[in-house]
């Protein structure tokens, strides 16, 4: 996978939030094997060095790490967390959340619009979590996006991929663009089924901190994508809605 001119040899991006302790997320990440591991940068008293314990914990992963502007709602408080995760990680990597309905956690994609194109501005490489919709898609990408990340469901319901004409229309109109599908996806088999469209990576955080056994659903997340993506790759058969024998019936001998 190559986002923003940089290689990465799995498809699967893992949040970091959620997880029952350091030592399960530690233990996730190995199964994994993530590109990358999305980390949420939270205000707090420089006095305090609240965090440190937890981002030493995310270094010593060994895991590119992709900061994200996680609860902001308008552009300019989005904007201003990114100049700061740029400072405390040291990377121009951000991915970018500007959310417009608390419920849903839908993206404003007007705000996010807005906060992509003075980040590209800026040298930051953008992520943006979007929608699937075709007309921001193509604004994202005028205001400086190489990456887009549509959501598959809202934020943490795991409920999979909810609009697949959307995606599936998003990934024809944009061949070339790297495609994420983030937030909603709740089994490997939603994930999957997002490879097997030619999507190109998958982002996901509730579904394997919230797993009974969450270091083995993150096995299983990094099978499901890698499953998918070679079925893609294989130019899988149509579906059809007649039945089609396996077995020829030509040649087949007859009885009297």
């Amino acid at each position: 996978m190559r986002l923003y001119g940089r290689e990465f040899a799995s498809r699967l991006l893992l949040g970091t939030a959620l997880y029952p302790s350091p030592d399960i997320l530690a233990a996730c990440v190995r199964a994994a094997s993530p590109a990358l591991v999305t980390v949420s940068l939270r205000r707090e008293g420089a006095g305090l060095r609240a965090g440190e314990g937890f981002w030493s914990l995310v270094r010593d992963l060994g895991v590119p790490v992709l900061p994200n502007t996680a609860g902001c709602h308008t552009a300019r408080e989005a904007v201003t967390t990114a100049q700061m995760a740029r400072e405390v990680f040291d990377t121009d990597w951000i991915k970018l959340e500007v959310i417009g309905e608390s419920d849903t956690l839908q993206p404003d994609v007007f705000g996010l619009v807005e906060a992509a194109r003075i980040l590209s501005g800026e040298g930051f490489k953008v992520l943006p979590y979007t929608t699937e919709d075709l007309v921001v898609a193509e604004r994202l990408l005028e205001a400086g996006c190489e990456v887009l990340m549509p959501w598959g469901a809202p934020i943490g319901s795991g409920r999979g991929l909810n609009n697949l004409f959307g995606l599936r229309a998003l990934r024809a109109h944009f061949p070339e663009v790297p495609l994420v599908v983030d937030a909603g996806i709740g089994l490997p088999s939603h994930a999957a089924a997002a490879m097997e469209l030619g999507y190109d990576a998958i982002l996901l955080n509730t579904a394997v901190a919230k797993a009974g056994d969450p270091a083995a659903m993150a096995r299983a997340f990094a099978q499901a994508i890698e499953a998918g993506r070679t079925a893609f790759l294989s130019d899988p058969m149509e579906g059809r809605d007649m039945a089609s024998p396996s077995t020829p019936v030509f040649g087949r001998a007859v009885l009297a």
